[in-house]
């Protein structure tokens, strides 16, 4: 029996997926970040690794076994990216056939045959989406600097700004400030600037809970935030709808990241704000995880040549 692994792997956490070539999946494991753009190459390459021990162990699978992999990296989309990413795993990995693509291709693997548009909610933002001819094109997933408008990244950035004027114009810290840096273990918004200068993704994301929590209990500042976040979600859907032409169209519409499904709250606001610019769509779940749609990438390459089309 032969075996591969596959990789879903982004700005929070990398997933791992063990499976044979009957595409069982016999293991799962899951690391810290492997976007390569936030975490560097040593950092990412290092995520994956672990994953990967962690699968092999748990199954009790020899690495020898494993003969091919795929690695859906967000921050993987640029060919030099991809390129370094993929000559770094094929050295750990010797002997190895090593796949490198972005995270985004993975979710709309992820959705089956047919048109689909996939929002991707987590320390970044971005649509990737699939027309009924089968063009894809993607919306977002610049990074911090140039986009990820409503992910966990610009809520948490976001949000400290807000606490931090609220402290300024004050002198006392809002509710929302108070859980901020509660979260972050900081006595003092000094502490907090030097943490987000030195690891901003450490930093940010870890803010977003604090947000959701803060909207339960009525504040005003972190309910602004929220409606904003989904709001801008929206925008890169409707983007995409243009973009592929899907107005007036059934295609499946799925969520899926790190922001899905922490607060029922924040998912209907999200979903409003969907139904608003999507009427034709039809809300579902991926058929399958994107680790696993990595690892059925992977299983291509056991196949003879003739059989990979």
């Amino acid at each position: 029996m032969r075996y591969v692994l596959g990789f879903d792997g982004g700005g929070t956490k990398t997933e791992c997926v063990l499976m044979d070539e009957s595409r069982h999946v016999l293991a799962r494991s899951r690391s810290g970040p492997s976007n390569p753009m936030r975490v560097g190459f040593g950092g990412a390459l290092a995520a994956v690794c672990e994953a990967a021990r962690w699968a092999l162990q748990s199954a009790n699978i020899p690495p020898a076994e494993v003969f091919a992999l795929c690695a859906g990296l967000a921050g993987a989309g640029h060919a030099d990216a991809e390129r370094k990413m993929k000559r770094l795993l094929e050295e750990e990995f010797p002997g190895k056939t090593v796949v490198v693509c972005t995270d985004l291709e993975l979710t709309l693997e992820a959705t089956g045959e047919g048109p689909a548009i996939v929002l991707i909610a987590g320390t970044g933002s971005a649509a990737v989406g699939r027309d009924a001819q089968g063009q894809i094109a993607r919306i977002g997933g610049h990074g911090p600097l140039l986009g990820d408008e409503g992910s966990s990244f610009d809520v948490g950035r976001r949000a400290a700004i807000a606490a931090l004027h609220e402290f300024d114009r004050a002198g006392v810290n809002s509710t929302m400030g108070r859980l901020i840096l509660q979260e972050l273990n900081a006595t003092t918004w000094h502490e907090v600037q030097s943490l987000a200068h030195d690891v901003p993704d450490e930093v940010f994301p870890k803010i977003f809970p604090v947000i959701l929590r803060a909207a339960d209990q009525g504040d005003a500042a972190a309910l602004a935030l929220l409606q904003a976040a989904a709001a801008d979600l929206a925008t890169l859907v409707a983007a995409l709808i243009e973009r592929l032409q899907l107005k007036d169209q059934k295609f499946l519409l799925a969520k899926t990241g790190g922001m899905v499904g922490c607060s029922f709250f924040f998912d209907q606001l999200v979903d409003e704000r969907l139904r608003a610019v999507a009427p034709q769509a039809e809300f579902g779940a991926m058929a399958i995880t994107p680790a696993e749609s990595a690892a059925r990438l992977a299983l291509r390459f056991l196949a003879p040549a003739e059989e990979r089309k």
